[in-house]
């Protein structure tokens, strides 16, 4: 694509996300309109949508029924004043989504984005503490290769290395553990290797105290470790460590809530219920930043007082439990249910699975893994020695764009989550483009090493 100067020199009076603008700039991209699947950049060309955006438009782009239910919510009000009351629509959307959510997690406080959400479940985690007795129950653990937001207390929760270097020190109080992924070369199964790093997490509670242990955030399908994909087992491990030493377990939904896994929340795909879902992305179907805290009802009792107790959760944000937002996501529910649209994610789910088991062909892929429609392929140089292939996803990233496809490659893995409403002829469409843009990576690649 060719951008006019105006467009370069705006380009260059804003920052572009985790990446170099004088790089963008060599092949940009400048979006003009989504529809469905596909995107059109502003020279008219089409690309595939092949993650939702980026794990967002669920229920694909420019989803009628939301957009009629932000029509009409203009209609009425688009902002209610936090400190002075709240919008009816606001309880409808608690309601709504306190609905579909697993256990008594009933307790919900919308916010603006995912980040949001994690930093405010760990900021009411603390107080609840504080207002409970434990006051000393401070530290959160976490996985390497996870990341909960970009904001300060989920930054320090993220264990993404560079990510993060940039802004240290990080805030203290947050303690790591590795993700399954990261012992699975000294285990003969995946499930034993699983049961060793949920144990683990007991190993840190125990030798960090206890009694200054208040969570452990985890995502159920870790993103950006590479679609990591745990055994029910594990989060069994993981909740029982929890309830047992009393750490308060947060899943981080934000990309595998609302249909993607196969069932409304991952907990629910896995049969394990968290005392915390931090939830964004998907809830809105992209048409308006949404998302929200889901809480055990019971946790409420600890900020339930008298005015001059002060013991209310002491946290807010401006265009938290926005009407227009609310009545985004609560047409995303009614959608997803009515249409049982995470059913359909297993369905369509198992059909891009095997499609994308064919890409083994090549001699350079790893591992399919994932669950529902939200996929992930680890690449690498060959699969004997399983050893990483960074080269080939650089190398996809930039020819799969050119190809009009758009996939979340990180560069020796790479994701697709397609919409909900994706038809298998779609899906088909989306593989043979990887298909294709693999192939051309694969010889740009073997091209560079001969010279």
């Amino acid at each position: 694509m060719k951008i006019d100067p105006r467009r370069e020199a705006l380009l260059k009076r804003t920052f572009l996300d985790y990446q170099q603008t004088s790089a963008f700039l060599e092949h940009p991209v400048v979006f003009d309109r989504a529809e469905g699947v596909y995107y059109w950049d502003i020279e008219g060309r089409r690309y595939f949508d092949a993650i939702g955006g980026i794990f967002v438009a669920s229920l694909g782009h420019g989803n009628p029924r939301v957009l009629e239910a932000m029509r009409r919510q203009m209609e009425r009000m688009t902002f209610a004043p936090p400190l002075h009351g709240i919008a009816d629509v606001t309880l409808d959307f608690i309601e709504k989504i306190g609905s579909v959510t697993p256990g008594n997690l009933k307790y919900v406080k919308p916010f603006s984005g995912g980040s949001e959400a994690t930093e405010s479940a760990m900021k009411f985690v603390r107080q609840y503490f504080k207002q409970t007795g434990h006051p000393g129950k401070y530290k959160f653990i976490s996985r390497y290769q996870a990341y909960h937001g970009g904001t300060g207390a989920a930054m320090a929760a993220s264990g993404t290395g560079k990510r993060k270097t940039k802004f240290e020190p990080q805030m203290p109080g947050f303690v790591k553990v590795f993700p399954p992924t990261h012992y699975r070369s000294y285990f003969s199964s995946w499930e034993e290797c699983n049961r060793f790093a949920a144990r683990a997490l007991e190993d840190v509670i125990v030798n960090e105290d206890p009694d200054t242990v208040a969570g452990f955030l985890v995502e159920p399908v870790g993103n950006t470790g590479g679609i990591i994909t745990p055994t029910a087992e594990y989060f069994e491990i993981i909740r029982d460590i929890c309830t047992r030493h009393n750490v308060i377990l947060i899943f981080d939904e934000v990309i595998t809530g609302f249909g993607k896994t196969g069932r409304m929340f991952a907990a629910q795909t896995y049969g394990v219920t968290p005392d915390i879902i931090c939830c964004g992305k998907g809830i809105s179907n992209g048409a308006i930043p949404v998302a929200a805290m889901i809480a055990r009802e019971d946790f409420a009792d600890a900020f339930w007082g008298r005015p001059e107790d002060e013991v209310q959760f002491a946290h807010g944000h401006t265009f938290a439990g926005n009407p227009l937002a609310c009545a985004a996501g609560i047409a995303v529910v009614d959608e997803i249910v009515e249409k049982k649209l995470d059913e359909r994610a297993v369905a369509l789910g198992d059909y891009l699975t095997a499609r994308l088991e064919r890409l083994k062909k090549h001699g350079v892929v790893r591992e399919v893994r994932g669950k529902g429609i939200l996929r992930g392929v680890e690449l690498v140089r060959d699969t004997r020695t399983m050893e990483p292939f960074p080269e080939l996803g650089n190398a996809l990233k930039r020819i799969a764009l050119d190809n009009g496809l758009i996939l979340r490659v990180d560069p020796s893995w790479f994701a697709v989550a397609p919409a909900l409403t994706a038809t298998e002829e779609q899906i088909d469409e989306m593989c043979d483009l990887i298909d294709k843009s693999l192939v051309a990576a694969l010889d740009r690649v073997s091209a560079a090493v001969a010279r």
